[in-house]
């Protein structure tokens, strides 16, 4: 295997007069964790399709497990999994015939396909459930099984997308921790999220909005490079404080948090906490706080409204 997993190069894709993802360059080493965070209409979804190659682009160049896309599109198939954000397999089969159908769809021999499903549903909790409909199973198992389905055939590569945006906390926590293991054992895996605790997870991601990559790095270095301090205050009338202090060009976003404000001041000013004692009037305290990742994508794209805190 290449050492880059996906490498694009000025990906685009355009849907009559509507750039859906927009000169979209990515580097994507083989064995991590990468993940797409940004709201719906970011472009993740047409930029993992396109990566998967359901989707051809319009401009741009895709390579894919050293293979060029369209071109090698079937050779790629092979070696990747897909999990879409809808759970995609059939409801009316059990658990077991859904593993089997896809065993088949991938050339498994039946031996082979009964010996991987056997073991996944061990691996993922499922052995109990082996009879069951799916369509009658809750969000978190239907999540596991279509996890199960994704990886059955072993792919290099595995793409998912959304994948955790119908279960509950605990089935998320559980759900990342299959992918740790996935990743341990080599395999690439491409997420798009829009969860910020989701997206501190990947060994590196890209934010991206209204189709462009607005930043990309590891979670740490973004935080770390991020072009403002963050400052929060407590006190009465915060909701008036908000007010006041967003009309300072010198602060980016205000944000109420329980009975905290979380402020972003732009990093030129050198000593945002005199800055803002000064501006807000009033006895408050004020504390120099540690960034995070929703702080990094404010200061990216110049709004979070669309994008669930952890």
């Amino acid at each position: 295997m290449t050492d880059l997993a996906i490498e694009t190069d000025g990906m685009t894709r355009c849907f009559g007069t509507q750039v859906a993802v927009d000169q979209l360059t990515l580097r994507v080493p083989a064995g991590r964790i990468y993940g797409f965070l940004g709201p719906n209409g970011s472009g993740k979804s047409t930029a993992i399709r396109m990566l998967t190659g359901l989707l051809t682009p319009t401009s741009g160049t895709i390579r894919v497990l050293g293979q060029a896309l369209p071109e090698n599109t079937e050779m790629v198939r092979r070696r990747i999994g897909y999990m879409t954000q809808k759970f995609s397999l059939y409801g009316n089969l059990s658990v077991a015939e859904n593993l089997t159908f896809v065993a088949d769809i991938h050339g498994l021999s039946r031996r082979e396909g009964q010996r991987r499903a056997g073991e996944l549903l061990k691996i993922y909790d499922l052995a109990g459930q082996r009879q069951q409909r799916a369509g009658t199973m809750s969000g978190g198992q239907k999540q596991r099984l279509a996890l199960a389905a994704a990886v059955l055939h072993r792919p290099d590569l595995l793409f998912l997308d959304e994948p955790t945006s119908a279960v509950d906390p605990e089935n998320r926590r559980e759900f990342w921790e299959r992918l740790f293991d996935l990743s341990d054992q080599g395999a690439t895996i491409l997420v798009s999220t829009h969860y910020m605790d989701e997206a501190e997870r990947c060994h590196a991601l890209a934010i991206l909005q209204e189709g462009r990559m607005k930043a990309e790095g590891t979670p740490a270095d973004l935080m770390a490079g991020m072009n403002a301090n963050v400052v929060e205050v407590d006190g009465a009338d915060l909701r008036g404080l908000k007010q006041r202090l967003l009309a300072l060009p010198q602060v980016l976003s205000a944000a109420q948090l329980g009975t905290r404000l979380r402020v972003l001041v732009r990093r030129q000013v050198s000593d945002p906490v005199v800055f803002l004692q000064q501006n807000a009037g009033g006895e408050r305290h004020w504390d120099l706080v540690r960034p995070s990742l929703e702080d990094v994508f404010v200061t990216s794209t110049g709004g979070a409204e669309h994008v669930a805190a952890s």
